[in-house]
């Protein structure tokens, strides 16, 4: 069943970034504050900053938004752990006060305008409701190719995924509390979301300019991103290893065949050039080979030690949460003077 004025978090993880957050908690807490008034969502809604071990004043300065905001609560961690780490444990500590909660990026470059439609997507039945990119007009020609290559290299291994989406999304509680059993370590959401099933709906928006600091994914982190998302939910990559080593032996086994037979009938044949091109192409196959099954061993490693995404070393709830708990409180006390007055 879902709320008519459901309570909404909105979660949001942070690394270094004291340049951007003022803008992002005004604009955040703007959206709120339009859709409470329009009856849309809960007075008890609030947005949950979650800092990743940032190296700056990013948790100083949540510290003194919250006392600025109602609506504005945050997350400490311990260490700094990634941002998909992050993000999750964001998610699985907000769960507990919301209905439902959207996931964004510090940067302001999601537009926080279709939030509005994603609760209406809510509020219409969808546990899932994605963030999907109309157009990467905006992107160079470079990062434009390798994101669509990308989603194609995940849609070729058979994984289930949403094009041009990023970690931009609403779920319900109930999505929520399913994603909490998935007990990985190696975390994707982008991948692991999907497989959740329910009902999904999707929202279109422009992807805008950075609004202020510097991006925090890098080619090399870009890279070790789409590495760490193939590896954690295909096995393909290692069946596409196995079919390559089938591929190599038999052309070895003709290869064979043609040098026995060059000398039965006593052709002179060089060799050396068509030698020196195999133990290169044989040596890169067996190299790439180990390094991919290498992959897959370094990843059960990880999940067989167990250890926490995330270590919380402090919360502080907003001030909304607060407010409604002390008027709970009242409320239930005046049902209880007439009773006390007997």
């Amino acid at each position: 069943m879902y709320h008519q004025k459901p309570i909404l978090g909105i979660v949001v993880p942070c690394y270094n970034e004291e340049e951007v957050l003022s803008l992002t908690v005004e604009e955040l807490d703007s959206v709120l504050d339009k859709m409470e008034k329009e009856g849309l969502v809960s007075s008890e809604s609030f947005i949950l900053f979650v800092n990743d071990g940032s190296r700056d004043q990013t948790w100083p300065l949540i510290e003194d938004l919250k006392g600025r905001y109602e609506r504005v609560s945050g997350l400490n961690l311990a260490a700094n752990v990634g941002h998909q780490n992050a993000l999750l444990g964001g998610l699985m500590t907000a769960k507990q006060h919301a209905d439902c909660l959207v996931s964004i990026d510090a940067d302001l470059q999601d537009d926080v305008r279709v939030i509005r439609d994603m609760v209406l997507r809510y509020r219409e039945g969808c546990d899932i409701v994605y963030g999907v990119r109309s157009s990467r007009k905006r992107d160079t020609w470079f990062k434009r190719t390798t994101a669509e290559s990308f989603y194609k290299l995940m849609e070729g291994l058979g994984l289930r995924i949403v094009n041009n989406h990023a970690d931009y999304r609403l779920m319900s509680r109930r999505a929520l509390d399913e994603l909490a059993r998935f007990t990985e370590v190696n975390i994707f959401l982008r991948g692991m979301v999907p497989l959740l099933g329910f009902q999904t709906g999707v929202v279109y928006y422009e992807r805008l300019e950075r609004a202020a600091g510097e991006s925090k994914y890098p080619l090399k982190k870009m890279i070790n991103f789409a590495l760490e998302g193939i590896t954690s939910l295909s096995v393909k990559p290692i069946r596409m290893v196995t079919a390559a080593g089938f591929v190599v032996f038999a052309v070895s086994i003709v290869m064979a065949i043609y040098g026995i037979t060059s000398n039965l009938m006593g052709k002179a044949v060089s060799g050396w050039s068509s030698l020196i091109v195999s133990m290169w192409f044989i040596g890169g196959v067996q190299l790439l080979s180990v390094g991919l099954i290498g992959e897959y061993i370094g990843k059960i490693y990880r999940e067989v030690k167990r250890r926490p995404l995330y270590i919380v070393e402090r919360e502080l709830p907003p001030a909304v949460r607060r407010k409604a708990v002390d008027e709970a409180k009242s409320d239930h006390r005046k049902e209880l003077d007439p009773v006390l007055s007997l």
